[in-house]
């Protein structure tokens, strides 16, 4: 799988938030204009309503800022590079969260008013949104920089054991990401924002029935979307997602052997995390495995690239912990 194919997942899901945040920004008010008043109280003073606006333009301003803060983003990322991307999903996450969160606090507080003038407060609704947030921005940077992250060069090994010069310090990483994964957390996960928002718009009642299962579907398929494999003097570290959580650790003398091995879906039982014949898979695509025979359980298999160099360096570190 080509850099390129694993960023499209990524890109996608981007888009999918970007277009959902957008719908529910521009839909919100018209789903709820039965029972909204002709003009929509938008800015508040010390403690009354001092400005509003047509139904129209309160659905259709948000949308507009968040379009033009989609393409400033777009723009930065394609020029920033890597480094970037950090900080564009940072912002990407945070500010579909607060603005769908404002739209959901002003549409709740204009419901069943006869004049805009009469509207409630927002005070609370806009703290909570702030707090989500801003723990949305956070999980957004810590995504992004552990995506940018480079994996460290190694010179190819000569044969299944990699011979390391007395002093030096070898690491391997390697990344693998399903987009077809991504793409359906990425569709779930809006599902259950959407329902939220509705929510807290007071157009329905909180449906915990369906936000529920949704949100909990779009955390395991993203935690499952994809996986790093790293390999250092300690031994093999495998996280999953792209926060890194959860965690799989095999220290160097507890490992017998490893080697690289061509799996597929079928071979396993399918995509995923896997529980089969042949032990433990992560499986998000066709090809090379690194596999690992532990001194304890069933073997250990991840679908990642640039297996066989993987294997050898861990051969070579658990050879060192096997020497008296």
């Amino acid at each position: 799988m080509t850099d390129r194919t694993k960023s499209n997942g990524a890109r996608w899901g981007a888009a999918i938030w970007a277009v959902g945040v957008l719908a529910v920004l521009a839909a919100l008010p018209f789903a709820a204009s039965a029972r909204l008043p002709e003009r929509l109280a938008t800015h508040w003073g010390a403690d009354a309503p001092d400005g509003s606006m047509p139904l129209w333009a309160a659905g259709l301003f948000p949308a507009l800022v968040w379009a033009v803060v989609v393409l400033a983003l777009a723009l930065a990322g394609r020029r920033g590079g890597s480094p970037a991307r950090a900080w564009v999903w940072a912002v990407l996450l945070s500010g579909g969260v607060f603005l769908a969160g404002v739209q959901a606090s002003i549409v709740r507080a204009n419901l069943d008013r006869a004049d805009w003038k009469e509207a409630g407060s927002v005070g609370a609704g806009v703290v909570v949104t702030a707090v989500a947030a801003t723990v949305a921005g956070v999980l957004g940077w810590m995504a992004g920089r552990r995506a940018s992250l480079p994996a460290a060069p190694e010179q190819p090994a000569a044969g299944d054991v990699m011979e390391i010069p007395d002093g030096e310090r070898r690491v391997w990483l390697s990344r693998t990401s399903n987009p077809w994964l991504h793409l359906i957390a990425a569709l779930t996960g809006l599902v259950a924002a959407a329902a939220a928002a509705a929510a807290a718009g007071g157009l329905i009642g909180m449906p915990w029935a369906l936000i529920a299962p949704f949100a909990i579907a779009s955390l395991l398929v993203l935690a499952c979307s994809s996986v790093q494999a790293r390999v250092a003097d300690t031994g093999l570290e495998v996280s999953f997602g792209p926060f890194g959580w959860p965690v799989r650790r095999w220290e160097a003398r507890d490992i017998v052997s490893a080697r690289s091995e061509t799996r597929s879906p079928a071979q396993v039982g399918g995509w995923g995390y896997r529980l089969s014949g042949l032990g433990t898979t992560v499986m998000l695509r066709s090809g090379e495995c690194l596999v690992v025979r532990p001194r304890t359980g069933s073997e250990f298999a991840v679908s990642v690239d640039d297996a066989e160099r993987g294997a050898a360096l861990l051969n070579a570190l658990a050879g060192q912990h096997r020497r008296p």
